[in-house]
């Protein structure tokens, strides 16, 4: 690190679980996270200024004037921008230091396992199934792990899925792909402003610890929090060894 990244982490270093070589793992660390939207915001903002060196931000949208009660990355003057370029120049003003990567796509099939394949560690910032499945299968392959957060409503939920660990489960053995979920979506059902906040933050808490290897992490445990009442509920997960994803892994 020069002078200049020695001042700008300097309240990381002091911290004895950091300290310089923990800071140096995350300047060395690559990110993706697919959905620059209300998780992505957050899980975007904190690890740019925490210094990930790489970070590659995936998002086929565009900013719409609705998104801006929660996605805290875009600005008015950005509506009708790729959400990733928005993403990207925010970023890039917050922290000059760092590489970020916008793609504006649908990163899915052998894109999506190329991507994930050359990362330390994956945000899953999306809000529909299909994708989260996708994006579990490509990281369960590749053997990085997943920090996998969901926001709807008042009702929020996190989890770490590190299948290099041998008793941990999957995304896949939590909600099976083949089981039926009801779609929500913010667009007909709405979401609670400083819910995606709280999610999308401690998302890139946990992203930063795994680089960094210190602390426990949500892997083996899914918290869900009912922002009505501000309460949280700790489940217990385990794998599934006749989970159709994981169960050949391992």
């Amino acid at each position: 690190m020069n002078d200049q990244q020695l001042l700008r982490y300097s309240r990381h270093i002091l911290l004895d679980e950091i300290g310089i070589e923990g800071q140096e793992k995350l300047l060395a660390a690559h990110a993706l996270i697919i959905g620059a939207g209300g998780l992505g915001s957050p899980v975007a903002l904190y690890l740019a200024s925490a210094g990930i060196g790489s970070i590659t931000l995936v998002d086929d949208d565009t900013v719409d004037l609705t998104n801006l009660q929660r996605q805290i990355l875009h600005t008015t003057d950005r509506v009708g921008q790729p959400k990733a370029l928005s993403g990207q120049t925010t970023l890039n003003a917050i922290n000059p230091d760092i590489n970020v990567q916008a793609l504006c796509e649908r990163a899915e099939g052998n894109r999506l396992a190329e991507l994930v394949a050359s990362a330390t560690v994956v945000l899953d910032c999306t809000d529909n199934f299909q994708t989260r499945h996708a994006i579990n299968r490509a990281c369960v392959a590749a053997g990085v792990p997943l920090v996998s957060g969901a926001a709807i409503r008042m009702d929020g939920q996190i989890s770490v899925f590190d299948t290099r660990q041998d008793d941990a489960p999957c995304y896949a053995c939590l909600f099976p792909p083949e089981q039926q979920f009801e779609e929500v979506q913010c667009s007909t059902m709405g979401v609670f402003a400083p819910l995606v906040g709280i999610i999308g933050t401690m998302q890139a808490a946990e992203a930063l610890k795994l680089v960094m290897g210190i602390g426990s992490s949500l892997s083996k445990r899914l918290l869900l929090l009912d922002a009505r009442d501000m309460e949280w509920t700790r489940i217990g997960t385990t794998r599934n060894s006749a989970c159709t994803v994981c169960g050949e892994r391992h």
